[in-house]
């Protein structure tokens, strides 16, 4: 009995902390949310929340979400997938196309293909874009709740085909056609029923995919999954739009059976006008036609291309405008309308036409070619002035004008080169270089600061537009300042050319040329003189006040630049020639030589004879005049009467006291000059190397003369020339250093080569004499 009195109490205490339990956990219910009293005597507990989510929290979903493609999504079932690295496909093109590239050479696009030619080969439907406030929700759109207070709410959730969203603690919430501007204010609503003070956030995930078909005269026709937010531009995109027949003009949405729209992408691409597009429902059908026709828009326009037609009611002044209207370089007096008519025997003719009112409203038609000319450059009121002057320029022609109204003064023909040779003797905030040329040139610059002009020839050309002849009117310039009323200052016409020339353009006679000539060396006052025409050197010394004391008349050096030119293109010529000759004299004996070491040692003469003319090419010619003076002449009188010409330069040396041997020589050196003293005198106190070719010694005088081997080769040769002041003596090398007994074995060896085949004897012996 006790034992069961004792099962009976604890039996019933546990009832009693049951139901303390429960009545607790409801009044902690209905109190959710508020801070609860505390009791008396006790420490206060932590209050015990409640949380909300379906997945785990990071502080990543606080911020917004980026939305990311559905990896389950579908892709598009016809889209063509191109490869990575593929090489892109050249663009289709159609037959009209083809047409008018094999008529006229223009390879034509289609207008508006390219705002398709960077379409995606694959599309994913949009997923990162901001939704719009009046989008309405539907079935598969997923929403992100977030929320803090009383309750924590991390929930990511999805309409579901009834339009419902379920909520944990919550409930079910209508969303279902609810915009998504309103959803937050929806779920708010939904939660403050239950708990309060709880602050909502909502965002929007993945939105439901739809699918559209694309048909017709697509690039790439299909199937295509693609966000509840596209519109049929996008989707129009994504399939690459229409292929070369397709229509740009008629893209219809076919919705329940019916045209739910019409898109015309030429207002869009030309315009920007997206009055038509749409968003797209799911199952929508995209259908685009086949073109109603095409024409062709060349010549002076903004933007050539094959142009749709929408209907029969296209007019020119249409075209024109999709093409951005006429640059200002079109003529619109000629307008050329190529036109195609298959039932004729000639099935192509052409009409010209002005693009004025009338001729903007001519209808056009399919295979149609609009060519729009270009304006003739011609000015209808100008005169010309150019060359030897300030600038060349055009200026408007007016009534009784002249030539001395293009030429105020005669400034106006100071050209422009003139100025900046000027301008650049004097350099700018550099005190150290005062001037930019250099020492040696600045004494050849004197008196070329500017252009010479022919006063007695310019000209006027004229054309005569009835015959388009051309007809010289020359005048004399000077007269046109000197006397402003002659006929010289002729009448102008409009179109006229007036050309003016320098005296380089034209060269003029010696006696009208200006002369100006440098003298250096040992005269008393060297410097650069402008002598007048017919002058000579005789007249140039006496202008420089004689030679000095010091004058070495054999030295004497003149250098006129004439000569120069001329010494570079002789040499030039000589080079040519020499290379010529070396080249077939070294092809025919490597064709008569068999032996390799012949052969062989052929080809380096021939290396050295190329290298030979290599440093022939390399030498600068000075344009230095040889007078062949007589060694004894001691006066300046016998300098020759030579006229001066402009830039002529007069360098007159003072005596050297050294003679120069160099070459072939044991020791080369300066010695000094002895009067009466001989080659072979200087040749002793040198020494000969045993390479030297004592037959082929020659000097080299201070006036640029060269002496060799005078009088009989055996007899008063070179050696007993006498040397004067400055001369150089040169001992050149044998370049042919085989012995003569050597050259009678090798030449009697090569004969009985010869003779040893009789068929090739003859032939041979006439050759070699």
């Amino acid at each position: 009995m006790r034992r069961f009195l004792r099962c009976f109490l604890v039996l019933n205490l546990a009832l009693h902390g049951l139901a303390a339990s429960a009545q607790q956990t409801n009044a902690q219910d209905e109190a959710f949310g508020q801070e609860p009293a505390p009791a008396e005597n006790a420490a206060p507990a932590p209050p015990l929340r409640t949380r909300i989510s379906n997945a785990p929290p990071s502080p990543a979903d606080m911020e917004e979400p980026a939305a990311r493609p559905d990896p389950g999504e579908p892709a598009p079932a016809a889209a063509a997938r191109k490869p990575a690295g593929a090489a892109a496909r050249p663009a289709e093109r159609s037959e009209f196309q083809k047409f008018i590239a094999e008529n006229s050479g223009q390879d034509l696009p289609n207008f508006g293909a390219d705002f398709f030619a960077n379409a995606p080969s694959t599309f994913a439907p949009i997923a990162n874009s901001p939704v719009p406030s009046e989008y309405p929700l539907g079935p598969g759109d997923e929403l992100l709740i977030r929320g803090w207070g009383t309750i924590d709410i991390d929930y990511r959730a999805k309409i579901d085909r009834n339009g419902l969203v379920n909520i944990p603690r919550i409930g079910s919430i209508v969303l279902g056609g609810v915009r998504a501007g309103h959803a937050e204010r929806v779920i708010q609503g939904a939660v403050a029923k239950l708990y309060k003070g709880v602050t909502l956030n909502v965002n929007f995930g993945q939105l439901r995919a739809i699918t559209v078909y694309v048909v017709g005269q697509a690039r790439r026709p299909g199937t295509y999954t693609v966000s509840s937010m596209s519109t049929l531009v996008t989707a129009l995109f994504a399939s690459g739009g229409p292929n070369a027949g397709g229509s740009m003009r008629r893209v219809q949405v076919k919705r329940a059976g019916a045209v739910a729209a019409e898109l015309d992408l030429y207002s869009f691409i030309a315009k920007g006008d997206k009055s038509a597009d749409i968003k797209l429902h799911d199952g929508d059908v995209i259908v685009i036609p086949a073109a109603a026709g095409h024409v062709a828009l060349v010549g002076k326009v903004n933007r050539p291309a094959v142009y749709e037609l929408r209907g029969a009611a296209d007019t020119v002044g249409a075209l024109l405008d999709l093409a951005g209207g006429l640059p200002v370089v079109a003529d619109p007096r000629r307008a050329f309308l190529e036109r195609i008519d298959a039932g004729k025997s000639q099935p192509r003719s052409v009409e010209r036409f002005a693009l004025n009112a009338e001729g903007l409203a001519r209808a056009l038609k399919d295979g149609d070619v609009l060519n729009i000319t270009s304006i003739t450059p011609d000015f209808s009121n100008a005169v010309v002035l150019r060359g030897n002057v300030d600038q060349a320029i055009r200026t408007p022609f007016r009534a009784g004008m002249r030539v001395g109204d293009l030429i105020p003064n005669r400034e106006y023909l100071i050209t422009r080169s003139s100025i900046l040779r000027q301008n650049s003797a004097v350099g700018a905030g550099d005190d150290a270089k005062p001037s930019r040329e250099g020492s040696e040139t600045i004494a050849a610059r004197i008196g070329g600061l500017i252009d010479e002009i022919n006063w007695d020839y310019a000209v006027v050309e004229r054309i005569n537009r009835a015959d388009l002849s051309v007809e010289l009117i020359p005048f004399n310039l000077g007269s046109v300042f000197s006397d402003p009323s002659g006929a010289d200052n002729v009448r102008l016409q409009a179109g006229d050319t007036v050309t003016i020339f320098s005296q380089q353009d034209v060269l003029v006679p010696m006696a009208k040329r200006r002369v100006f000539v440098r003298v250096e060396g040992e005269v008393n006052v060297p410097g650069v003189y402008q002598m007048t025409s017919g002058e000579n050197l005789h007249a140039l010394m006496a202008r420089a006040g004689g030679p000095t004391a010091s004058a070495y008349l054999l030295g004497t050096a003149f250098y006129r630049d004439q000569v120069r030119r001329e010494q570079e293109a002789n040499l030039e010529k000589a080079a040519a020639r020499l290379e010529s000759r070396i080249m077939s004299e070294q092809s025919f004996q490597m064709a008569n030589l068999g032996d390799a070491p012949d052969q062989s040692r052929l080809k380096a003469e021939l290396q050295a004879s190329n290298d030979a003319v290599a440093r022939l090419r390399r030498l600068k010619p000075t344009g230095r005049i040889n007078f062949g003076m007589d060694p004894d002449a001691r006066s300046f009188g016998a300098l020759p009467r030579l006229k001066l010409e402009n830039g002529d330069r007069l360098v007159v040396p003072s005596r050297p006291d050294f003679v120069h041997v160099f070459g072939a020589v044991s020791a080369e050196s300066s010695p000094l000059w002895r009067p009466n003293t001989r080659v072979a005198d200087y040749i002793k106190v040198s020494g000969l190397e045993p390479a030297a070719d004592a037959e082929n010694i020659f000097i080299v005088r201070v006036d640029g003369s060269v002496i060799s081997r005078p009088g009989s080769w055996l007899f008063d040769g070179i050696s007993a020339v006498e040397v004067m002041p400055g001369d150089s003596i040169v001992v050149p090398e044998r370049m042919d250093r085989r012995t003569g007994w050597v050259r009678f074995m090798q030449g009697t060896r090569e004969w009985a080569q010869v003779f040893a085949n009789f068929g090739l004897g003859a032939a041979a012996l006439k050759v070699l004499k």
